[in-house]
């Protein structure tokens, strides 16, 4: 029997996929705890639509990170510093504060999570990387300067 998955099932597969389980484990099993739901062509319909949503969806998420990772393209992010001798600086920069200075200087949010990069302990120039969706990113320059 050809059923719908609505959650994933351990070793049976994912939410949303169709596949052939046996009678008896749909009927018995899979039916009772609304884990699936029978491919008929009404229930696929529903199926096929909220494939399309979501597709479409992914599509305008992936075209505003393009348009942010275009925004953000060779910018230079500048972040002063206490210091000590040596350019070494009193503390780190970390992603937060490379985020907070995008936002003050250039007016653009970016979460710190999807800043890549170790914590900055000296002054200098710094290429970052900031991956603003799963396939996209971009790179910033991150200047550091004795305050």
């Amino acid at each position: 029997m050809k059923v719908i998955l609505l959650k994933d099932v351990k070793n049976v597969g994912k939410k949303g996929e169709v596949i052939n389980a046996a009678d008896g484990y749909a009927r018995n099993y899979l039916f009772p705890k609304k884990l699936a739901q029978e491919a008929n062509d009404a229930n696929m319909h529903i199926l096929n639509k909220k494939n399309e949503a979501e597709r479409k969806k992914k599509l305008e998420e992936m075209e505003a990170a393009q348009e942010v990772a275009a925004s953000l393209k060779d910018k230079e992010v500048k972040i002063s510093a206490k210091s000590g001798d040596n350019g070494r600086l009193f503390g780190a920069i970390t992603s937060k504060d490379i985020a907070a200075a995008l936002e003050k200087q250039y007016n653009v949010k970016v979460d710190k999570k999807k800043i890549v990069t170790d914590t900055i302990k000296t002054m200098g120039t710094f290429d970052i990387e900031v991956k603003v969706y799963p396939e996209v990113s971009t790179k910033i320059k991150v200047v550091v300067s004795e305050q």
